[in-house]
């Protein structure tokens, strides 16, 4: 698949050498089985692994703990890259990657070289545990609960839509759990470190959704659930904070997401319109069609500059949360309607599931829910315009 994307002039050469790295993998590697991940609904084991041996799971945390030192722009670039070909198999990176934010941020060494070290080079693969089938977007009104006994932590609650679960190579899940309540009346919220295989913690059904099919989704199932004390990740009554602190960085991997649906809806359309024949001539003459990759690449150009410079804002430590809502509104949104009109522009084969324009539709309308919907987003850029 060509592609008309380029980077920014102001990026580095290393930028570059990333992004053709990621782009020959996934177009060697993932496009070749995409269409039969999508059908199956399978966990790309051999992609994750592979993925771990070339430092792309780990790129932006700490080499200490098996990382690759990079910055988060790179990071972005590698997302947009793999969710070009396969929106599926990129979102297993951006979900493994807040669990890791979260152990490389607040963990102990002790838990960073147990449970971080394994997911940094594609061993196994962490999971977080927060939605639940009553707290969606109001993440404080979770309901799982941890007791202390005086040595262990019992867990006992149900989580939901959660991405990388109920796979072979499972690792860490870290899970917010209520540990008591407040001064001021409110839930204290705690995460803890729940290893794979742990007694009292059962994976639940596998949900089936419209998109991101071979990212695996499950329910997740706690009862009685005992943990050694030192599973407490950070502060006791933190939870709530550490994993609000990670959201702003998911926007922005979840807008690199939908950048890639954007830029892969584009190229795709591209191909068939001047392979495509009727009425005498390739349909790439119709001026009605070259409108919409006109608008596509337009979209793609915009939604790149916002995500690159929200990403370029965390990695020199400036305010971003505004940024980040911003790109990831726009990235999003824009997907879904490159989705919709790379469809339309592919007529009767563009719903057809072996065509990837049609796997992509539903990747894209994921987009528009996950790490807030289109609705939390513009209260908060409101909210930032207002304050």
């Amino acid at each position: 698949m060509t592609t008309l994307s380029t980077l920014p002039h102001w990026l580095g050469e290393q930028h570059a050498m990333i992004r053709d790295a990621v782009r020959r993998f996934a177009e060697k590697e993932i496009a070749p089985i995409s269409e039969r991940l999508w059908e199956h609904e399978a966990f790309p084991y051999d992609i994750w692994a592979q993925a771990g041996k070339l430092g792309f799971t780990g790129l932006p945390y700490p080499e200490q703990w098996g990382g690759g030192g990079g910055d988060w722009l790179s990071f972005v670039i590698v997302l947009e890259e793999l969710a070009r070909v396969d929106c599926a198999v990129a979102n297993a990176l951006m979900a493994n990657s807040t669990v890791a934010s979260l152990l490389s941020n607040y963990g102990t060494p002790e838990q960073k070289d147990r449970f971080l070290r394994p997911i940094m080079n594609g061993t196994q693969i962490g999971s977080i545990g927060l939605s639940e089938p009553d707290a969606g977007s109001d993440a404080a009104n979770i309901g799982t609960r941890a007791v202390f006994d005086g040595e262990r932590w019992i867990i006992d609650g149900a989580k939901t839509f959660i991405s990388n679960s109920g796979t072979e190579i499972g690792g860490p899940v870290v899970i917010a759990a209520v540990t008591g309540t407040r001064a001021d009346g409110r839930k204290e919220i705690s995460n803890f470190i729940v290893p794979s295989g742990t007694p009292g913690f059962q994976t639940g059904r596998k949900l089936r959704k419209i998109g991101w099919r071979a990212s695996i989704t499950h329910e997740l199932f706690f009862e009685h659930c005992a943990i050694p004390a030192d599973h407490l990740l950070g502060e006791r009554g933190a939870g709530l904070r550490q994993t609000l602190a990670q959201i702003n960085t998911g926007r922005i991997l979840i807008g690199a997401l939908a950048l890639g649906i954007l830029q892969g809806s584009l190229d795709r359309s591209i191909e068939y319109m001047k392979a495509r024949r009727a009425f005498g001539r390739a349909i790439a003459e119709f001026q009605g069609l070259q409108f919409k990759i006109a608008d596509m690449a337009t979209h793609a150009h915009a939604a790149r500059l916002m995500l690159y410079d929200a990403a370029a804002c965390k990695d020199a430590g400036a305010p971003f949360d505004t940024q980040a809502s911003q790109a990831k509104l726009f990235a999003s949104e824009m997907a879904m309607q490159a989705a919709h009109q790379a469809l339309q522009i592919h007529g009767g084969y563009g719903v057809m599931a072996e065509f990837p324009v049609a796997r992509a539709f539903g990747d894209a309308k994921v987009l528009e829910i996950v790490e807030g919907t289109s609705e939390i987003q513009r209260m908060i850029i409101a909210r930032s315009l207002l304050a």
